[in-house]
């Protein structure tokens, strides 16, 4: 069997193992005495040398053996850790990272890991431990195996760890090392069912050889990341032994993303379809079209709830690699940062979660460049020498909130102005930045404060970025700084992006629709309701005043020829900032399929997508983050 078929799940599993690697690495730094990151280091680059080794891939298998001979020194207290070590094996996990990819690319390995090798091999025997490549770099040629006809011999069941990384090949290893026993036959399921997805590592096959059940289990289970053998005497047991082998098949597969996305997408077409036969059924009276129509809205709802719950993952797929960044940045500043990250088992749509990682990247570089100070700045001001940062991620309603917080010296809001001025953001007589007249300067493209361009920041590339991304996700993003305490950015995403439901809203002769995440509530104000404070319109909305916006107005619509009795309002609420957006009418809620949208150079930044509606007439999707 062909283990190249295995190479996306190689590189898969160990992009786990390695976030485990560096994570542990983290908490080893933080402390140096404790033995426990050890171990689980040590399991990480030991499964990733066992991969590695299995797939043919000896570079990758030799730079983790020689990772493991450094570490065996210190797990059996021959040596104690030191930061030199620490940083080699930083490296180490660096170059394993790449050594995966290109071995998997079928590259060569990059320059500079043989000294790296050497480095590791003098580290190493400093220990005392020994050092040299691993006995076995690449497994034997596959063997063809026996087919599945009826055979001499005891039965055997087989079943691999429900950890096992790469099941369909270890499955071979094991009937490699039975055929070494005896004549092996009858392997159910059929060889070829160990390169699908569904293979769980659970199967069976017959054994005619001479040596003791004993010496079958321990020969087979020495192959590794098996979890127990069973040796069935009689030949009729081979049903039996099937019967259990499904009994312990996995519920789990894994599911290319793609496959998931085309999914989405089809289901979104058939909300749209959806929508249409519901409008067609409304307008006859047939109860049986009627009936049909609310099966199919019934199923299709069904259908929809399932495939957005299967593209949910936690935040941690994403989140967990930015503690590695930040260390090595506040190194490279000369900075101590403590970097903490909360709500990790919040889950997100597997598109969303992918779109914001850049942008949490450049949060998190800006806070540690901008944000925490020097620690001789800080102990001169009264603070602790560690720097805090701290990446949460909460439930709010129907949103999930990610805050960004730092306690360092906050936003200048002098140097923001001036350099606002400069660049003609505000007018010369401005004394003061509001929290939101503060994020609308910062997040203009091109602007900073930075007096020099580093290789960190300075380029004035950042906070404009996430805005982008957080429009063209349907989020919203907010800013809260204090003056040497320290800053918050708070994101404000759906759940899921490409299905929402949506409250559709007609201004002049065009519908509109305002996805429900940041509607808190709507009413309808008469006039004189409304009042003008320092040139605004506002109304008092039990005892709180709240700001006024005119979609016909930001839009450029005509004034109706009538004037409305009452306006409907649609109350936004993003954190603690609350917006009315008066339009003419309200129509109704319905599910909406977003479809990317590009809005033309200087349109007004309203506008976060397009949708279908079921009529097959178009509708832009209003963007709350640009109206509040």
């Amino acid at each position: 069997m062909d283990v190249r078929q295995y190479a996306d799940l190689f590189l898969t599993e160990s992009r786990e193992h390695l976030t485990a690697f560096n994570q542990l690495l983290l908490e080893w730094e933080r402390d140096p005495a404790a033995t426990t990151s050890v171990g689980g280091i040590f399991r990480a680059v030991h499964t990733i040398k066992g991969m590695a080794a299995t797939m043919g891939y000896a570079p990758v298998a030799d730079l983790a053996h020689r990772v493991e001979n450094l570490l065996d020194g210190v797990r059996r207290n021959e040596r104690a850790a030191n930061a030199a070590m620490l940083d080699l094996l930083f490296r180490a996990a660096d170059a394993l990272e790449r050594a995966i990819s290109e071995s998997v690319a079928g590259g060569d390995p990059a320059p500079g890991v043989a000294a790296l090798l050497a480095e590791l091999d003098r580290e190493a025997a400093g220990g005392g431990g020994t050092a040299g490549p691993p006995r076995s770099q690449r497994p034997s040629e596959p063997v063809i195996l026996p087919g599945t006809g009826p055979g001499k011999g005891r039965g055997v069941v087989v079943v691999l760890k429900a950890d096992a990384v790469l099941k369909g090949a270890r499955a071979v290893l094991v009937l490699r090392r039975a055929e070494q026993l005896g004549a092996v036959s009858a392997v159910a399921p059929a060889p070829v069912a160990f390169e699908s997805d569904s293979f769980d590592g659970s199967f069976s096959f017959r054994l005619d050889a001479g040596a003791s059940d004993a010496a079958v289990v321990a020969a087979l289970t020495s192959v590794g990341d098996v979890d127990r053998v069973e040796v069935v005497q009689e030949v009729a047991e081979k049903d039996k032994a099937a019967a259990g082998v499904e009994a312990l098949r996995s519920r789990h597969i894994r599911v290319d993303l793609r496959r998931l996305d085309q999914l989405m997408n089809q289901i979104g077409e058939l909300v749209v379809a959806r929508g249409r036969l519901a409008a067609i059924a409304a307008r006859f009276a047939e109860p049986d079209l009627h009936d049909v129509s609310a099966r199919i809205a019934s199923l299709a709802g069904a259908l929809q709830t399932e495939i957005v719950a299967a593209r949910m993952v936690p935040v941690w797929q994403v989140f967990d690699r930015f503690p590695r960044m930040v260390r090595d940045l506040a190194h490279q500043m000369g900075k101590q940062i403590a970097f903490r990250v909360e709500g990790k088992e919040i889950e997100l749509d597997r598109a969303i979660l992918d779109e914001i990682a850049d942008p949490l990247m450049h949060m998190l570089r800006n806070a540690v460049d901008h944000g925490i100070e020097p620690t001789e700045e800080r102990v001169a001001r009264g603070k602790p020498a560690v720097g805090q940062v701290v990446l949460a991620a909460v439930r709010e309603r129907s949103t999930v909130a990610i805050r960004l917080s730092d306690d360092g010296r906050g936003i200048s809001r002098d140097k923001v102005l001036g350099r606002a001025r400069q660049m003609g953001l505000v007018e010369a007589d401005v004394a003061a930045l509001s929290d939101e007249d503060l994020f609308r300067i910062i997040s203009r493209a091109g602007f900073s404060t930075a007096e020099k361009v580093t290789d960190v920041s300075g380029r004035g590339v950042g906070i404009d970025v996430v805005t982008n991304a957080m429009r063209s996700l349907g989020g919203s993003m907010d800013v809260r700084s204090e003056d040497g305490k320290g800053t918050t950015f708070t994101l404000r995403l759906p759940a899921t992006l490409a299905i929402v439901r949506a409250l559709m809203v007609r201004v002049g002769d065009e519908l509109y629709a305002m996805p429900l995440t940041h509607v808190a509530e709507t009413f309808r104000a008469k006039p004189g309701d409304a009042q003008r404070i320092q040139g605004k319109e506002a109304v008092l909305l039990r005892g709180q005043l709240v700001p006024l916006v005119r979609l016909r107005t930001l839009l450029g619509a005509a004034a109706p020829s009538v004037p409305y009795r009452s306006e409907p309002v649609i109350v936004l609420e993003l954190g603690d900032r609350r917006t009315g957006v008066v339009v003419d009418a309200l129509v109704g809620q319905q599910e909406i399929v977003v479809k990317s949208f590009d809005s033309p150079r200087g349109a007004l930044p309203v506008f976060s997508g397009a949708t279908i509606l079921g009529d097959g007439v178009p509708a832009l999707i209003l963007d709350a983050g640009g109206l509040v």
